[in-house]
């Protein structure tokens, strides 16, 4: 009765006294389900090992053990608990829906969907047995018949918290998410204290834009259970998104130190504009892809694949649309050389209706394949059926990544280029693509792969990608006349109190000079001017670009700027491509991280290392020192124009050969039997 109550350590009290009376194997076993409840997952262990000691046909005992097993991550013996029990009894409908939690665990949702079949075949109103094969369903993209097996589990049990909160997940998935923040209202209507509720509808608010309710959300779920996964990260990445800057060192230092303690604080992702440290940014992917995306041997080994007339390469993003990634890469796609290569595409996500860069991306593959609507185990057989030789992640560990397919190990050599900015943490990523500026030697320790070296940048450019023929007028972006335009048009979530401590001192020196910069959202953009203000910077020398449709156009107003500053530790990746590409220079401060040394390598391909700073002051200084002296700047514009045409940043051509050279070097390792080593192409 205390156990329904949820009333456990006065339940424990109980069970005691009643094991004082008589310790027979029905109170230890329950004792030992009270223990599961509260986590105390080893002493439940104990507890059921005596309650089969004094009755080893007890299936109950056998299955509850199995559970415990289970929740400590011991899946394998687990299941081998569930398979007693069974054999115990047959129509055991619990013990079969936790063998399939079991499966589900080891990713193994076809099995464990079968598992929660027969459970729910033996119990037809068990509602637990319809979520879990919901929740499996889920992991297999079949997100409407997940949400159907959701509603059965509701309709069997309205009250049913968890649920409402996995189907709430699915349609953030189908990109519902105002009917998923409905859903969540009433998981936490019915259940005020549930962490997760609370995480969940923080991330479809997230989703939204409505960034400060989602970090009220996030707040409140670590509030309630300080561990939960992920949450931390979240509410951090948001707040930058805002330029929500309150404790913000402190929030950084904590982070990073439980990210040190192997704690499953952060997402990779948001680690890369909070800190400048390339390790700790190794040990937050090493910690999340081992935690949800660990190596899957449910194919078995890949078979070695003969060398064939031409060397099949597969991309997969879910980027091939109107993306940074495709506005960058379409050409390459398209010359790669067809008398050695096939070129794949495997689409994760599926495009918008009449979105112009999909319409160009299908007709410049070899083979455009769309795999939205497939599982991450069926997109790595389809690799394996199509003898893909190698398998180039686009996406590393961004949204909407599908890191779980290379697991699987789709394709006999693997790689992570172009999406993700630093090390995916496992080894069955066999390669990085990079070059000389972005992992110096002395840095390869950083990163899990092994590092493939461009010889100029590791970025390619489209040279299609030009800007519109439309003269943008300073009064048309409300822009003064006769001022020093400072620009940054990078996202919200790579400012900081560093950053703007920089701009605050290079636009009080420069004292007839304004700062452009993206608007982002209306949060970010009072919060940043109430910054620029505490550091003596008028809010009238702070202006903000709208949001253009058209890329061309975004391009053309570049024009209007003087001099683009840059941020750190997250640079400016495709923005500082499109102001090298418009004429206008960037200025740079190089740190330790892949993220943080993009902009330094674009410079150093362009022929412009000059505007490369290696400190905060060399950065302020120089800064200053263009906007002053109107000579030197203009002779800085005048190498880039002069370079535009006969460096290396904007010659896709040599760029597009060099990588095939690097996939050359990689194929052929593999054709002698020899593993993944660092390469280059001098």
């Amino acid at each position: 009765a205390l156990i329904e109550l949820k009333r456990y350590e006065e339940a424990i009290t109980h069970f005691d006294r009643a094991l004082s009376l008589k310790p027979d194997s029905e109170a230890w076993s329950n004792k030992g389900a009270t223990l599961n409840e509260l986590k105390k997952h080893e002493e439940a262990i104990t507890h059921f090992d005596r309650a089969l000691s004094l009755q080893p046909d007890y299936a109950e005992a056998w299955s509850n053990k199995g559970i415990a097993l289970n929740e400590l991550k011991r899946s394998v013996e687990a299941i081998a608990h569930y398979e007693r029990a069974l054999s115990l009894r047959s129509d055991y409908a619990e013990a079969w829906s936790n063998k399939g939690a079991a499966l589900h665990g080891l990713k193994r949702f076809e099995e464990a969907i079968t598992h929660f079949e027969r459970a729910i075949s033996l119990k037809p109103d068990y509602a637990e047995g319809w979520s879990n094969k919901g929740i499996a369903l889920n992991e297999l993209k079949r997100y409407e018949e997940a949400i159907a097996h959701f509603d059965r589990a509701l309709s069997l049990k309205p009250d049913y918290a968890e649920a409402l909160s996995n189907k709430g997940a699915t349609l953030i998935e189908l990109k519902r998410y105002e009917e998923a923040i409905t859903h969540f209202d009433r998981v936490l209507s019915l259940k005020p204290d549930y962490a997760e509720g609370w995480s969940n509808k923080g991330i479809a608010l997230n989703e939204l834009k409505r960034y400060e309710e989602a970090i009220a959300h996030y707040e409140r779920a670590l509030s309630l259970k300080p561990e939960i996964d992920w949450a931390h990260g979240e509410l951090l990445h948001a707040k930058m998104k805002i330029c929500s800057w309150d404790h913000y060192q402190d929030e950084v230092n904590q982070l990073s130190s439980k990210v040190h303690a192997y704690q499953k604080v952060t997402q990779p992702f948001p680690l890369l504009a909070l800190s400048d440290d390339a390790l700790l940014h190794q040990k937050a992917s090493e910690i999340y892809v081992q935690d949800r995306h660990p190596i899957n041997t449910a194919l078995g080994p890949i078979p070695k694949l003969a060398k064939k007339e031409k060397i099949r390469i597969g991309y997969f993003s879910a980027d091939f649309r109107n993306h940074a990634v495709s506005f960058l890469a379409a050409e390459l796609f398209e010359i790669h050389d067809r008398s050695r290569f096939e070129i794949y595409a495997f689409s994760l996500l599926k495009a918008s209706p009449g979105d112009q860069m999909n319409l160009r991306l299908r007709k410049g593959f070899d083979k455009f394949v769309d795999v939205d609507n497939l599982s991450d185990l069926e997109i790595a057989q389809l690799a394996r059926k199509l003898e893909i030789d190698i398998a180039i992640d686009l996406s590393g560990l961004t949204q909407h990544c599908r890191t779980e397919i290379f697991s699987y190990r789709a394709a006999p050599i693997q790689v992570n280029w172009l999406g993700y900015p630093g090390s995916i943490g496992v080894n069955f990523i066999d390669y990085i693509v990079a070059d000389k500026t972005i992992i110096p030697k002395s840095h390869q320790q950083f990163y899990t792969e092994k590092v493939a070296h461009l010889p100029d940048t590791y970025m390619v450019d489209d040279s299609q990608r030009i800007s519109s023929y439309r003269a943008f007028t300073k009064v048309e972006c409300g822009l003064p006349e006769n001022v020093f335009i400072f620009c940054c048009l990078n996202n919200g979530y790579k400012y900081n109190e560093l950053v703007l401590n920089a701009w605050s001192k290079i636009l009080l020196a420069v004292k007839n000079s304004i700062l452009w910069i993206s608007e982002n959202n209306e949060a970010f953009k009072a919060n940043v001017v109430v910054e620029f203000e505490r550091r003596g910077i008028d809010s009238s020398r702070i202006i903000f670009a709208q949001r253009v449709e058209l890329m061309a156009d975004h391009l053309a107003r570049y024009a209007l700027a003087d001099l683009f500053l840059d941020t750190h530790p997250y640079n400016a990746h495709s923005t500082a491509i499109d102001a090298l590409k418009m004429g206008i220079p960037v200025l740079t401060l190089m740190g330790q991280s892949f993220a943080s040394r993009v902009a330094a390598s674009l410079l150093n391909a362009i022929g412009l290392p000059e505007l490369i700073a290696n400190t905060q002051e060399e950065y302020e200084a120089l800064a200053i020192e263009l906007a002053q002296n109107p000579q030197k700047l203009a002779d800085i514009k005048q190498t880039l124009v002069n370079n535009r045409l006969t460096k290396p940043l904007f010659n896709t051509p040599l760029f597009t050969k060099n990588l095939e050279a690097l996939y050359l070097k990689m194929h052929e390792r593999y054709q002698q039997d020899l593993e993944p080593d660092h390469i280059s192409i001098d």
